[in-house]
This record gives C-alpha cells, sequence and structure tokens, in this order.
C-alpha cells in the first residue's frame, strides 16, 4: 500500500528565504506516516488506550535533495518496507510535480509505553498492513 498527502507549504513552513526549513520536512513525513496508518484502518489512539502501545521513531535516514518553497504544493508518499518483531520500515519521499525533493527511510518501533519496551507489532496491526505473521 501506498499513500500520498498532498501539503501546501505556508510561510510558517519556511525560513527567511521561503525555503522549507529542513526540520520541518520531518513534520511533513510525521502527518504522511500517521494518515497512512489511518488508512490502513489503525486507530492510534485506540491503540494506545486499549493496549498502552505506541509507535515511536528509533530511526530517520534523510536526503535532502531540492528546496520546496513558500506556497508549493507538494506530495507526502509513503511505502512500507517491513515488518520485523517490534519495527516498521518505511520509505518515505516529498515530491513536487514528479520530482523528489526529500526522501527518508524511517524506522519506527512499537512501544508498550508502561513498561517503556519495545513490543512486538500486534497480530492485527500486521494483518491490517498486510504483513500477517509468516509473510
Amino acid at each position: 500500500m501506498t499513500h500520498r498527502l498532498p501539503i501546501r507549504v505556508y510561510y510558517e513552513d519556511t525560513d527567511l528565504g521561503q525555503v522549507v526549513y529542513y526540520a520541518n520536512y520531518l513534520k511533513f513525513i510525521e502527518r504522511g506516516r500517521s494518515e497512512y496508518l489511518r488508512q490502513a484502518g489503525i486507530d492510534q489512539a485506540r491503540l494506545l488506550a486499549d493496549h498502552s502501545l505506541a509507535f515511536v521513531v528509533r530511526r530517520v535516514e534523510a536526503d535532502y535533495l531540492r528546496p520546496a518553497r513558500f506556497d508549493d504544493l507538494v506530495e507526502v508518499v509513503t511505502t512500507l518496507d517491513e515488518v520485523a518483531g517490534s519495527r516498521l520500515t518505511l520509505t518515505q519521499t516529498v515530491d513536487r510535480d514528479g520530482q523528489t525533493l526529500f526522501s527518508a527511510r524511517v524506522t519506527i518501533v512499537c512501544v508498550d509505553l508502561g513498561a517503556m519496551r519495545a513490543h512486538r507489532v500486534p497480530a492485527h496491526v500486521r494483518a491490517a498492513l498486510g504483513r500477517p505473521e509468516g509473510a
């Protein structure tokens, strides 16, 4: 499954040169991951309330390729690469008019917030992502 999230670049997203401030790409891809999980039918608020589980970022490998500017319409593209144990690995890009401006490989980990330890991705989450146990 691939998810696409359009985002308009607002003045608040930019630096003095009206170029997207580098840290804001991380905010854009966070929104993309959240919407990706929502589209897959994963209710993160329910996962937290019912099981004390949450996804946290473990690693981000990012490449800043071209600048996005004030008033651009960009698209965050999120694709799941792997589900293994407690982690999900995703590829995310921020594109404009078919050109990749930013790309990242992101590893998120399912964490039991009560114990503050990694927790295997629940079977119902794996199934929602199309990655059932053993697949």
